[in-house]
């Protein structure tokens, strides 16, 4: 098998991993949470995404791992980054909260979408292994990162939860 099709092969059950493990365990607590919590979360989760930055040190990734992706995707996680981290900040002041949560959702989408395209047009997966360290990024991380961008806006599309209340029809049953 090539490098290309294990590349691509372990992107997708990348995805496939993740989803079952995000739609068991992930999820149902999302669901649950205050709609604040549950945004907490996956902001925490990106918090993170400053790792990113680890595209562009030589000897982590190989020389011949295309500058033009490796800039935009190590910069679009650190922005990303630096998005989750002020909604994490900002937490107690709930406009600006919200505003950052949308922010870094949105950043943080475009990236990933255009960190796709730069590795299609560039043929990463013909290169993947010049990832060097940084292979886990694509494969294992990312694939977890889309998966909790499209929850945090289904999330944020579901508004707010209702608190379920006993109707009583018979007032002699109080």
């Amino acid at each position: 098998m090539s490098s290309e099709t294990i590349f691509r092969l372990q992107l997708v059950l990348g995805y496939v991993a993740w989803l079952l493990c995000f739609v068991t365990y992930i999820l149902p607590k999302l669901r649950s949470a205050d709609r604040v919590d549950a945004q907490r979360a996956i902001a925490t989760l990106h918090s993170f995404r400053f790792f990113g930055l680890v595209f562009l040190i030589p000897g982590v990734v190989g020389p011949g791992l295309p500058a033009g992706f490796a800039q935009f995707a190590a910069y679009g996680d650190f922005v990303t980054a630096v998005l989750a981290t002020l909604a994490l900040l900002t937490v107690r002041v709930r406009g600006l909260f919200w505003f950052f949560v949308v922010a870094f959702n949105v950043a943080g989408v475009s990236d990933l979408l255009l960190d796709y395209y730069h590795a299609i047009r560039l043929d990463l997966p013909a290169v993947a292994g010049q990832l060097g360290a940084a292979y886990v990024i694509p494969v294992i991380y990312v694939p977890l990162l889309m998966i909790t961008h499209c929850a945090a806006f289904y999330l944020l599309i579901r508004g707010v939860r209702q608190p379920e209340r006993a109707f009583i029809t018979d007032p002699a049953a109080t």
